[in-house]
């Protein structure tokens, strides 16, 4: 099994943990933008390729990955749900980050504003529910984790706004299959 992806990505973090989880074997091939335009269709990482098996997002690979394990990915429609609510921040988190990075400022795109609102009241919504205790086969959960932990280790969100979510993050910290694959580990 080879994963193609970058430490700091949220997406990679998630699919390293799986692995570390079930104990497998396989090889990390550190990937940058280059790279993953030239290697998936995609353009972006994780991909993977495992024998005969090729895959170009997180999603699949995590599914994948879990089913190999004789695990269930999302177990009821609710949590499967939640995973595209998260994913949807992130997602839209991470391509204001980057279009930050390349000069393009909030402020001055109607678009990028309401994109920003769309993670707001995501995270608003997120944050009215009661979060259980960190599990570690949750992967709506687990996307949750990483999501928070990125955004604050890139400095786009302030967690202290939604208390539940910033008590929920520091209970996933305190897990070692969390906090061992921190990017700033890397």
């Amino acid at each position: 099994m080879k994963l193609f992806g970058s430490y700091t990505s949220p997406f990679v973090r998630h699919c390293r943990i799986v692995l570390a989880q079930n104990d497998v074997k396989f090889e990390f091939v550190p990937t940058d933008y280059a790279q993953s335009a030239q290697q998936s269709p995609a353009k972006r990482v994780p991909f993977f390729s495992d024998n005969e098996v090729k895959l170009h997002d997180s999603s699949s690979i995590i599914r994948h990955l879990r089913s190999v394990a004789g695990q269930s990915f999302c177990d009821s429609i609710e949590d499967f749900d939640l995973y595209c609510l998260v994913n949807t921040a992130l997602d839209t988190t991470i391509n204001l980050f980057l279009l930050d990075r390349d000069g393009v400022r909030l402020e001055d795109v109607g678009y990028l504003q309401r994109q920003q609102s769309r993670v707001e009241a995501i995270l608003d919504e997120l944050n009215q529910r009661d979060w259980p205790e960190a599990d570690a086969h949750n992967d709506a959960h687990l996307r949750l984790a990483c999501f928070l932990s990125w955004a604050q280790f890139r400095e786009r969100l302030d967690i202290h706004q939604w208390p539940k979510l910033q008590a929920f993050l520091a209970s996933v910290n305190q897990q070692p299959w969390f906090a061992n694959t921190h990017p700033a580990l890397s």
